[in-house]
This record gives structure tokens, sequence and C-alpha cells, in this order.
């Protein structure tokens, strides 16, 4: 049987990040990263990958923060495919909460982009925000990983289906049969937190799902359109150049979904909300709302990510409330921070790194 120092459960945008945080920071660690699919290919891949930096608490803040700056290094060192973008925060009310909420805040400016289509209703304020970007999240996810994989054993298709502890160590099956022994675990399974391999360790945390809809808007972007966040609505319209389309991403109420149960397309009553809240800035826009992406993710009570020990060296990594992407590199490391890492043990066949 292998025994590994890190099992990460989970191949997703968080599980990737914390797989290369803990091999940046134990260069000699051994690292197994188990995904019941493809990497990337659960919730990371219906993200809208947009990263505007913004929390509204303080501990949020630092990690925006410490994330824009990793992804800004991480950009460059792998050529990800992750592109700048300008942007403009649209604030309804009075705006007091604006220059608390947002880092990177610039002046204000015209609550309006005609040219565009969309201004925002009398009496609105708007500001300019600098370090936005957004991303391919599966592909950034598929590359991360595609770097470590001499110093970390990425397996696919393998669900795990039992995690139990063992004389200091945890017990990992595999649903192919294979078992693994890991002296930490961690566990980023993203909305998929009712799997009854953890549903219990993770009950006490009190997450819950919520469905998460962005609708894709039949109009070109201009080269220069900036991303419009809409703060009091919590909105954001995302010009999406490699796509050559809008995305409308809006604050859907419907929550304790289950994402093997989601229906993978759109409700009528997705089009008819993304409308009605897109109908308040831009009308002439709202109609075209055709197509879209639908998912969920989990959220905690304080609506912040959560890192927590369910038990000695057993930590669960998530709950971000669609943040995933753009928190990823705060939440690996405040995941590493948590366990003690000291490498101990390799995989009995462990993966040769190249000279």
């Amino acid at each position: 049987m292998d025994t590994v120092d890190l099992a990460v459960v989970g191949g997703g945008v968080i599980g990737a990040l914390v797989a290369h945080e803990a091999v940046a920071a134990f260069p000699g660690l051994s690292v197994a990263v188990l995904e019941r699919g493809l990497v990337g290919q659960g919730a990371s891949s219906r993200s809208a990958g947009v990263h505007f930096p913004r929390g509204a608490t303080e501990r949020v803040r630092s990690m925006t923060e410490h994330s824009h700056r990793v992804w800004e290094r991480l950009a460059a060192e792998l050529d990800l495919p992750i592109r700048e973008v300008a942007a403009t925060v649209v604030a309804t009310g009075a705006g007091d909460a604006v220059p608390t909420t947002y880092l990177r805040l610039g002046g204000e400016t015209a609550p309006a982009d005609p040219a565009r289509g969309w201004a925002a209703p009398a009496g609105a304020r708007a500001w300019t925000l600098d370090g936005c970007h957004y991303a391919d999240v599966q592909a950034v996810t598929g590359r991360v990983l595609a770097r470590l994989r001499d110093q970390v054993a990425v397996l696919e298709g393998a669900e795990v289906t039992a995690l139990a502890a063992e004389d200091g160590h945890h017990r990992i099956t595999l649903g192919q049969g294979q078992e693994l022994l890991a002296r930490r675990v961690v566990l980023a399974p993203g909305p998929w937190i009712a799997h009854p391999a953890w549903a219990d360790l993770l009950a006490p945390l009190g997450l819950r799902v919520k469905k998460v809809v962005a609708t894709h808007l039949e109009s070109a972007p201009a080269p220069d359109a900036p991303l419009a966040v809409f703060h009091d609505e919590d909105a954001f319209l995302l010009p999406l150049h490699e796509r050559g389309h809008y995305l409308f991403s809006y604050t859907c109420d419907r929550w304790d979904v289950a994402p093997d149960d989601l229906e993978p397309g759109l409700e009528r009553s997705d089009l008819d909300d993304a409308r009605a809240v897109l109908g308040r800035f831009a009308p002439g826009l709202a109609a075209r709302c055709t197509s879209g992406r639908v998912f969920c993710d989990a959220y905690s009570p304080r609506r912040e990510p959560v890192v927590a020990e369910l038990r000695p060296g057993l930590v669960f990594a998530g709950a971000a409330g669609g943040s995933g992407y753009r928190l990823a590199p705060a939440i690996a490391a405040e995941t590493v921070a948590a366990l003690d890492l000291a490498p101990v043990r390799t995989l009995s066949q462990p993966p040769q790194r190249q000279s």
C-alpha cells in the first residue's frame, strides 16, 4: 500500500493550489491529488474566473491581497490563461461601504457607459478599480498541476469512498479498490460537502450549498470593454473577450442544492431573474441573456472561506462562496500552515524529478 505525506482530495483550483503551496514550502514532500473525474472539471469548469480585489471582512480583504500577489506571480511563471481587465464599481445606494470593501479603488467616475449599453440609476456613484482579471479556471487548474507532475501524483477517476483514521495515519479507500495511507489529508471537495465519505465530519461546520447562475449575453465586447461590478446587487458584467460575449453573474437565492442532482441547463426562472437585475442597468442588454452556465458552491455561516481541522491531521479547505478561484492561493496558504507537513515518507514508487 502506498503511503504519502499529504493527500489532497479534490482536483479543482483549491486542491491544485494546496498541492502547489505544500511542495513549495516542503520540497521533499510526497503528495497525491485525488480527483474523481478530471482535474478542473467540477465546479472549476463552470467558474467565471473573475478576480476583483474586494472583501467584506478584514480576513477576506487580507486573503484577497495575498491571492492577488500570488496570481500575478503564477501568471508570469506558468504562462496562465489570465487576462487583465479594467473595471468600474457601481453603488446604487450611498456607497459608503465601497471604499472599505474594495482594494485598489481608484477615483470616482461617471456611473454609466452608454457606448456599451449600461447606465446606473439616478443618484448612483461609480469608481474605477485596478487589479482585476479573469481566467479560464479549468485550464489554470490543469496547468498548475501539470507543472507539479514530477513532484505530485495526480490520480484522476479516483473517487474517495471511505476515509478512516488508523494509527496516526488516514486510510483512504478509492472506488477502484486501491487504498492509500496519508499522514495528512486535505479535503477540498468544492460543493460536494454531502459526500458519504466525509459528510458527518463536515456537519458541525454548518455549511450549505447554493445554486450559482451566470448568463451569457449575445453581444461581442469591444477590445477595451471594462468589467462592471454592481456592488449593491452583488452582480457583475464581465466581457469574455476570448469567447466573444459578455457574462452576467447575479445572486441566485436557491439553497440546499446537490451538485450531482443539479440540472446543468438554465431554467426559465434563471433567465427571468438575470434579466430583472440587469434590466436596472442595461435594459437593452437584458434581452440578450439567452444562455449561460449553472452550478453551485458551498457557503459558510459567516460567508468566509473555511479552513478547519476536522480531526488531527485532517483539514477541510473550501466553502469559498463562489470565490474559490479568487481566494484559492490564500486558502491554500492557510491550509498548509494548519498542517505539520515536514516530510517523513514517500510514495513506494515516487515520480522522479527531472534534472
